[in-house]
């Protein structure tokens, strides 16, 4: 009695845990926390530690929202441009994998690239209050670019259609990890000071090209599954 009762909580905890740990392993590489917060430590060294911090949190807040945004809107969205979900897959997946080969093969041109996103031509570093460019340019595109958002739009072309406890679960657990790399981003840049002094800039690359090999095997992933939901119709009718 009490393994039947257990049974659709269990099923309930792997369809969570499984789109978390899907959409975490997909975002996370790409935010890129760990080497953003170097960039965001020098950008923002002029500024006292309150400052700093304050700026995280609304950092955090606004990648909250737009990765929200996109996992939630972004299949009606497709649906509004008549854009088939198998297509988004192969699009969404190449992004990722074209985006974890640069980060595989040339990290520093993408720490340059972060860092001039950061700075806009040192527009940023001069203001006199931090916190205005706390949405553009150090959460977009910054912290969360176009490649982050492509992901997220993706993501939610694996909803599943069979009944609403799965729906619920699949975006539940996306949600979680959402606020997760959020509440990474958050820590990252709080600290982004002591973890320069741990890290540096060597250790944060290595760490960084580990994370793109693995959302390179999820966009060649994603890619293959676009590609079955296509050519599965085409041998049906052969």
């Amino acid at each position: 009695m009490h393994l039947t009762e257990s049974l659709p909580l269990l099923h309930t905890f792997t369809s969570v845990s499984g789109s978390f740990l899907f959409a975490f392993f997909a975002l996370i590489p790409i935010a890129d926390p760990l080497g953003s917060c170097l960039i965001f430590y020098q950008v923002t060294e002029e500024r006292g530690d309150a400052e700093r911090q304050l700026l995280a949190k609304k950092i955090a807040i606004y990648a909250f929202f737009i990765l929200a945004f996109s996992v939630f809107i972004g299949e009606f969205a497709l649906r509004f441009f008549g854009i088939s979900l198998h297509a988004v897959r192969i699009a969404g997946g190449l992004v990722i994998a074209v985006r974890a080969w640069s980060l595989l093969n040339a990290p520093e041109q993408n720490a340059d690239r972060k860092q001039k996103e950061a700075e806009q031509g040192g527009r940023t570093m001069a203001l006199p209050n931090g916190l205005d460019a706390a949405f553009f340019p150090l959460t977009m595109p910054f912290t969360i670019g176009p490649g982050c958002i492509a992901v997220a739009i993706s993501l939610s072309s694996y909803r599943p259609a069979e009944n609403i406890t799965k729906i619920f679960n699949f975006y539940g657990g996306l949600l979680v990890a959402i606020v997760s790399v959020c509440l990474i981003i958050l820590l990252a840049y709080t600290f982004c000071d002591k973890i320069m002094k741990v890290l540096g800039k060597s250790r944060a690359r290595i760490l960084s090209r580990l994370a793109a090999l693995v959302l390179l095997c999820i966009g060649v992933q994603i890619v293959g599954t676009g590609i079955q939901g296509f050519l599965i119709p085409i041998f049906h009718q052969t």
